[in-house]
Order: structure tokens, then sequence, then C-alpha cells
């Protein structure tokens, strides 16, 4: 009897130690899209607008659950990877063998784009408890990345980025718990939708800082191997927490008074909280800065090896001369960027609003992947609850970077921008639009 009772133990153990690193593992996600740039626009839009842009948030974790699970499924029941299902779609399409490197471009691009604010954050943040100058920290943060990625397996990385958001996760945690925020106003925030004037790019940003497209890539990258549901639990709790996480630096930027700076969240937390919170703080922003300078780079670095690479070959391998060119090309532009010393602020809340225009296309790309019944089988399409969902992101992401493309092209024009609600009604339709050839061909796949 004894001996049962300890093997019983020791097989919830075990399990329990299963389900650990499946968070673990999955954490690299949260890694990715927790950087500088959502401690900034998140920050940001607590400053300017209270937390009535929760919502925001809530919406971009669910999208973010929704299209990183279909990302992994399709690696995991078609045995391609994102890359490789977007070639195969692509190749019955006229001039299709040109969009493979068409969206690794835009990719790499916007990796680049990233890690320029990755590294700046990153530096901020140690700069705010350190006494060495901008220039030394970009390349001491920058050699470190480039260390782990040279000498480290995938997996090694994957496991140290999990360790590190864990510990930043809960020093904004315990930060925004102890800002102490109005519980009625947090609900209102996460459950009542509304855009304030002036927050529209801040809630493009927000989804864009969330629902990364090149983390879709990153996803179907390390999904090899694994069950249905052991990716499943890990990518539920890990961009759950990654969520909330998010929302509690929302409530960090809330607990601020006058302009938003890095520097004035850091005083505001002195004065309420003592030094320590600060410091807290500071160790969180340099922590989001270094994982992600670490995921960009190897992102932008998976997505070439999955559209440019052919399956299993030895050129595009981890070590090879390619994979690591890609990488190292990121991480240069990056730190070239940190040690110009541009201002951080401004240039990581237009590479989130950038990547929510991108968004769209590539979440339109994944929902007509999932519901192919020749790549996917019978088994593995999107059932009538998920198509519900990830057309409902599809949809949402779509109206907001069509209207943040409108606006920009109405104040290039010089002319005065129509009523938010014109804006999105207009995109709305559009949307709705491109619904109906969107659903055609969705039948015709799935019959």
């Amino acid at each position: 009897m004894a001996l049962c009772i300890v093997i019983f133990e020791f097989e919830i153990g075990s399990i329990g130690m299963r389900r650990l690193w499946r968070v673990l593992y999955w954490s690299v996600i949260a890694a990715a899209f927790i950087g500088p740039g959502t401690v900034t626009t998140a920050a940001a839009a607590g400053a300017k607008h209270g937390l009535t842009l929760l919502w925001a948030l809530l919406f971009s974790t669910l999208a973010c659950l929704v299209l990183q699970e279909a990302a992994a499924r399709i690696t995991v029941v078609s045995g391609l990877n994102l890359g490789q299902a977007i070639r195969r779609q692509c190749s019955v399409l006229p001039l299709g063998r040109f969009l493979p490197a068409a969206v690794a471009s835009i990719i790499f691009l916007g990796c680049a784009a990233y890690e320029a604010g990755n590294l700046l954050g990153g530096v901020a943040g140690a700069a705010l408890g350190t006494q060495f100058s901008g220039e030394t920290l970009t390349l001491v943060i920058a050699l470190a990345a480039g260390l782990l990625l040279w000498f480290g397996s995938i997996r090694l990385v994957v496991n140290t980025m999990g360790a590190v958001v864990g510990l930043m996760g809960l020093v904004f945690l315990i930060t925004a718990i102890l800002a102490q925020p109005p519980p009625l106003e947090l609900a209102k925030g996460l459950f009542i939708p509304q855009i304030p004037p002036g927050g529209a790019l801040l809630v493009l940003g927000l989804v864009g800082t969330t629902v990364v497209p090149y983390n879709l890539f990153l996803g179907s990258g390390i999904a090899a191997g694994q069950s249905l549901s052991e990716l499943r639990f890990g990518l539920v709790v890990a961009i759950v927490l990654g969520g909330v996480i998010s929302m509690g630096v929302v409530v960090v930027g809330y607990s601020i008074d006058g302009e938003f700076s890095f520097q004035a969240i850091a005083t505001a937390l002195t004065m309420r909280m003592g030094g320590w919170a600060a410091h807290f703080f500071s160790f969180g922003l340099f922590a989001a800065g270094f994982t992600s300078a670490i995921t960009a780079p190897l992102a932008a670095a998976i997505t070439a090896k999955s559209l440019l690479g052919k399956p299993d070959a030895p050129a595009w391998d981890e070590k090879s001369w390619r994979f690591r060119a890609v990488w190292l090309s990121v991480l240069l532009i990056g730190t070239i960027f940190g040690l110009l010393q541009i201002k951080p602020i401004p240039v990581i809340i237009l590479a989130q609003a950038l990547n929510g225009i991108f968004l769209p296309c590539a979440a339109l790309f994944l929902f007509l992947i999932v519901n192919d019944k020749n790549l996917m089988g019978r088994d593995g399409i999107n059932r009538l609850p998920a198509n519900l969902a990830t057309a409902a992101v599809v949809f949402v992401t779509l109206v907001l970077g069509v209207s943040s493309i409108a606006r920009a092209a109405v104040a290039a024009m010089g002319i005065s921008l129509p009523p938010e609600g014109v804006l999105l009604g207009a995109s709305a339709l559009l949307a709705v639009a491109l619904a109906i050839p969107v659903q055609n061909w969705i039948r015709a796949r799935r019959s």
C-alpha cells in the first residue's frame, strides 16, 4: 500500500514537473511580446488614459492565444511549420513563388525595428539602476544576447528566457498590486470597450505589441514533437500570465502623475512605495528588453528558415551561416540604433502601431491555412467555435489596421481627421466586404 502511494505521488509529481516545464517552454512567447514595446505602450496607455484601455489588452491576450494555438497546431498536425504552410498556400497564387520572400523580408524588417526598441528599452531600464553610459549598456546587452544565441541551443535560450520572464512578471505584478487601483475602474476598463480622444494609436499599439506576427512563426517553429494537449496547456498558462503582466504595467502607468517617461514611473513608484519599487521597475524594464533582444533575432532566423529553406535542410540548421547571418543582422541593426541613442519611447510606440497594421495579413493567412482540409486533415481543421474566434480576431485587427492606415493617409494629405467613429465604421464596412471572398475560399478548401 505504501509503495502504491509513493508511486502515485511520484507520478503526480512527474506530471506537475512536465506541466511546469511546458509553461516555462512556452513562456518564450510571453518573453517575446512582453518587451519594452509592451512596457512602454501599456505604461503610456495607463499614464494618458487611466484604466480605460485595459479592454484592448484583454482582447489582444485572447487573440494571441487563438492565433498562437492555430500556428502551433499546424506544425503538430501537418508536420509543416507555418512558413512551409504559407509556401504551400502561395504556390497556387499568381506570382505566389515571390510571396514567401516578401513575407520574410517584412518580418525581418519588423524584427529589426523591434530589436532597436528592445535594446533601447533594456538600456533605459539598466540606466535607471546604474551609472554606466547608454553606449556601454547597449554593447553589453547586445554582446550578452549574441553570445547566448551563438553558443546556446534554441532550447537553452527558451528555458533561460522563461526564467527571466517569471522574475519580470513578479516585479510588475507586485508593483501593480501595491499601486491599489480602484476595483470599479478596473472592471470598467476591462469589460467596457472605449477609445478616448487620441487613444486610437495606443489601442493599435496594445494589440500590435501583444499579438506579434513573428511570434506566430516562432511558436510554430518550436512546436514540433509536442502533443496538442501539452502545447495547449503551456500556451494557455504562459499567454494568460503574459496578458495579466501587461495589464499590471497599465496599472503602473496609471500610478504616475504628469508627462509619461520611464524616469517619471520610477519617481512615482519611489514616492508611493519607496526606493525598492523603482529598482523593481528598473529590473523589469531591463529584463523585458534583454529577453526580447534575444527573441526578435531568433524569430527572424526561424521565420527565414521556414519561408526560404527546405524541410530539414542542413543549409538552414541553427548552427549554419545562413541562420546565424539572419539573427546577427537583426542584432547588429538594433545595436547601431541603440548606439545612436535615439529617444526610445516614440520609436517603440511607432513600431508597435506598424506591427498592428501588418497583423491582419498574418492572421488572415493563418485563418486560411487552418481551414485547408488537404493540409490539416479532417481532425485538424478548425471547428465552428475556433472559426468564430479566429474570424473575430481577423475582423477586429483588420478594422484597427485599416483605420490606422486611413488616419495616416488623411494626415499626409493635410486633411482634417474625420471623427473616430466614422473611421472605424468605414473600416468595418471594408472588412465585411472582404469577408465574402474569404468565406468562399474557406468553404472551397474545407470541402
